[in-house]
């Protein structure tokens, strides 16, 4: 049914979510999937674009975007751009997108220094040379999380958040309640 056939018989048109990862381990795309069956009841709220569920590669025009992961290379930025450009509402998902996490950890190593360790002087090294072809995205200097490169709207934090915590955020704002979390779900001990 079209937005305008919606309008007309009274329906709400559904909204419209993707997902997207950058540098990470995807684990919190893994943890939204842990909704398990809920994703069912989800799916009478939201329309999916771009996720692990459809398969679409590229984003549309969304009304919420949730992205995990740090910008740690020249395609990580541009993935990110126009994630952030065809979202009205963008999510930093996990540790990663929040704060660079795990990956971020390479910021107090020069550049330089962590590739020669792992491509010279490296365990089990036979060819040693760092890697130089067009096809491999460029590095940046240091692992960012997303807020440094655009705007961000909601922080969603956790290694991985709860599937409790992605139902209750993504629940709430759908509903255009305001988001709040029991401390069971947002404590980290």
């Amino acid at each position: 049914m079209s937005e305008m056939e919606m309008a007309e018989s009274g329906k709400t048109p559904k909204l419209k979510v993707a997902t997207a990862a950058l540098c990470g381990c995807f684990g919190c795309h893994m943890s939204l999937l842990d909704i398990d069956e809920r994703i069912l009841k989800l799916v009478e709220l939201i329309e999916f674009d771009r996720t692990p569920l459809t398969d679409i590669k590229k984003v549309g025009k969304c009304d919420i975007g949730l992205i995990e992961g740090g910008v740690a290379n020249a395609e990580n930025v541009e993935v990110l751009r126009e994630f952030r450009n065809n979202c009205d509402i963008l999510v930093a998902v996990g540790a990663c997108a929040v704060n660079g996490g795990v990956p971020a950890m390479r910021n107090q190593f020069d550049l330089k220094e962590c590739l020669e360790e792992v491509y010279i002087h490296g365990i089990g090294v036979e060819n040693p040379q760092i890697p130089n072809d067009i096809e491999i995205p460029l590095l940046l200097d240091k692992v960012h999380p997303i807020h440094e490169v655009v705007r961000v709207d909601y922080f969603l934090p956790g290694c991985p958040p709860s599937a409790d915590t992605f139902w209750t955020f993504l629940t709430d704002l759908i509903a255009g309640e305001a988001i709040s979390f029991p401390y069971s779900l947002i404590h980290y001990d």
